[in-house]
């Protein structure tokens, strides 16, 4: 299990990496915008990756490349709500093919996934952090090479919990 903590650390088996979380913290989340890095525990569904930047991931979990037409609808009266989108769209979404780096490896989180429900919280990713580890919009931030020696030794079925 990958535990994440309120210090600011990630620990799984004998690694510990300091990580960055929402700017409200770890605590249960209350609705889209709070900045509330969920508590509880989670499965990461999916990998998405930038292929010009990250040459390759090892990991059983599933891959997909980014393309510059993928977004991530954050539209909670949309039924695309907390789904990947292709873009351009007039729904309110984030850009997954991004200038700056920290989408090159994004983790999608189950969080609020299914049942998906309005207005809970969209895009709770395990991504890549900024520099200084500045606090995010609810997600959970690693550096780039963290974030691929963890990838590389989790399973399928490896739990993450928040909190």
């Amino acid at each position: 299990m990958i535990v994440v903590k309120k210090n600011n650390y990630l620990e799984y088996k004998n690694l510990k990496f300091r990580c960055a979380l929402g700017k409200a913290g770890i605590q249960k989340k209350i609705k889209e915008g709070d900045k509330i890095t969920p508590k509880g525990t989670y499965k990461i569904l999916t990998i998405y990756y930038r292929e010009d930047r990250i040459k390759k991931i090892k990991c059983s979990i599933k891959k997909v490349k980014i393309t510059k037409q993928m977004g991530w609808c954050d539209d909670s009266k949309s039924k695309y709500y907390n789904k990947q989108i292709k873009i351009p769209s007039k729904l309110s979404h984030e850009t997954l093919y991004r200038k700056d780096n920290i989408y090159d490896i994004v983790c999608v989180i189950n969080y609020n996934i299914n049942p998906t429900l309005k207005k809970k919280g969209s895009a709770i990713f395990l991504h890549v952090s900024r520099n200084k580890y500045q606090k995010t919009k609810g997600c959970i931030a690693l550096k780039k090479n963290h974030l691929k020696k963890l990838l590389s030794l989790i399973k399928k079925n490896t739990k993450i919990k928040i909190g």
